[in-house]
């Protein structure tokens, strides 16, 4: 009943506080939207690399991740690494999500970069003609040698361990070549052997490990080339694990492997760095030959930071509004629930001072017409030949008046009959101390 007397009584009153309320909001909110990141995009684009390779193949898999999200994951096809890291480094490519291997880049080189984390292992496997077993790597001088393509991983990684050995493109015929191409001339003998950085699971590797003519070779000192290059891992490819009923290969071998990780532009929206995380787990983390189940994806900073996101997935896995709704409702509520922060930070004293407000100007109103009452009767005691009474008598019966006017709740009813009695007295004290003027 107090509410209705409250709305009825001071519909302007109430009408000034809710417009300024709602100004305040609607000003609120639209800061906040302008500020606060938009909604996800629809579309993103991958750099992966050759087609046919291991990361164009992961690639393809993480896009079907995505797509039942809703969300489109277009492959742009690369030489490798080295070109991927170059469109991610330049803003007007539109890429914002490729696969890197470790040890290209730098913070420093990239500071419009982060990562996701390390996704898997890159061995360098060295194959050759089977003529050359068990000879020095001199007999190469002169033969023909695929170190894969410009703007490839496999490149840049075998230029840098061939230099530490005093061998560089004087030593032999360095071809550039993809890991498929160097895999077919390989096995037609067109070239004399191959470096190529992909992973265990690649066509073109298992290939060229059944193959009895190609051999493959391991690489010693091991430990001295993970001293000077920390972002180096090294792998055994056991014994007979190939092929046990032939044993390839005929002893372990020692292979390098630098681990490929997912990197991103910084702008790129949170909600897809979430879903690219949850599919690189999907993807990467079973047991594979050189890892154990749940070895990847893991917190690995080998070039770049990780990002926010990324740290936030490996401490305490996906958004809670992402793991128990659909994709695009959680990144809706998430959204509103943030623009509703300030908002409610505003509105909520706003709406917890009104009843203040309004006492006061209920007060504020009585206590003016008190204030009248009593200049009017403090003309009272002027002398009676200055006196006007028929002029204060209409000014109290319009005192009256307005105290009659005064709509107020129930809480303030005993204040405004107090204040009616006081006029009362006022006037039958005009009327007992002074006579009307004829």
């Amino acid at each position: 009943m107090m509410i209705n007397d409250y709305f009825r009584s001071h519909r302007n009153l109430v009408a000034i506080a809710v417009i300024t309320v709602a100004v305040l909001v609607s000003a609120l909110l639209w800061m906040a939207a302008s500020i606060l990141r938009p909604l996800p995009p629809t579309a993103v684009t991958m750099v992966t690399g050759p087609e046919g390779s291991a990361y164009h193949a992961f690639g393809k898999r993480y896009r079907e991740i995505l797509a039942r999200e809703g969300i489109e994951l277009r492959l742009l096809p690369t030489a490798g690494a080295v070109e991927n890291l170059a469109m991610l480094q330049d803003p007007q490519s539109n890429v914002k999500i490729g696969f890197l291997q470790g040890g290209i880049t730098s913070a420093k080189e990239s500071p419009d970069l982060v990562s996701l984390g390390a996704v898997f292992y890159e061995p360098l496997w060295f194959f050759y003609r089977d003529q050359f077993r068990g000879k020095n790597i001199q007999v190469l001088r002169g033969r023909k040698i695929s170190i894969g393509p410009e703007g490839g991983g496999t490149r840049a990684l075998t230029l840098k361990l061939l230099e530490q050995n005093g061998i560089n493109e004087r030593f032999a015929d360095l071809l550039s070549l993809t890991p498929q191409a160097s895999g077919e001339k390989l096995v037609r003998g067109e070239i004399d052997a191959a470096f190529m950085l992909t992973s265990w699971d690649d066509p073109v590797v298992q290939r060229l490990l059944h193959e009895e003519r190609i051999e493959l070779a391991s690489f010693p000192r091991t430990d001295a080339y993970l001293a000077l290059y920390p972002y180096l891992n090294k792998v055994v490819l056991p014994n007979g694990v190939v092929d046990l009923r032939r044993n390839r290969p005929p002893a372990d071998v020692l292979l390098f492997a630098p681990k490929a990780s997912i990197a991103v532009r910084k702008d790129l929206h949170p909600a897809i760095q979430y879903l690219l995380l949850v599919a690189a787990e999907r993807v990467h983390s079973r047991p594979e030959i050189f890892q154990k189940a749940g070895t990847f994806p893991s917190a690995e900073a080998i070039d770049l930071p990780l990002s926010d996101e990324a740290r936030q997935f490996y401490r305490s896995g996906r958004p809670f509004l992402q793991r128990h709704l659909p994709f695009w409702m959680a990144v809706l509520l998430d959204r509103l629930l943030v623009l509703l922060i300030p908002v409610i930070g505003v509105a909520y004293p706003l709406l917890h001072y009104l009843p203040a407000v309004y006492n006061w100007e209920m007060q504020r109103r009585i206590y003016r017409l008190y204030g009248a009452l009593r200049s009017l009767e403090q003309e009272l005691t002027i002398r009676d030949e200055e006196r006007d009474v028929n002029a204060l008598r209409v000014r109290l019966d319009r005192l009256e008046e307005k105290a009659d006017r005064l709509r107020v709740t129930a809480f303030y009813v005993n204040m405004l009959y107090t204040l009616k009695e006081h006029i009362d007295l006022v006037r039958t004290k005009l009327s007992r101390n002074t006579k009307p003027i004829p």
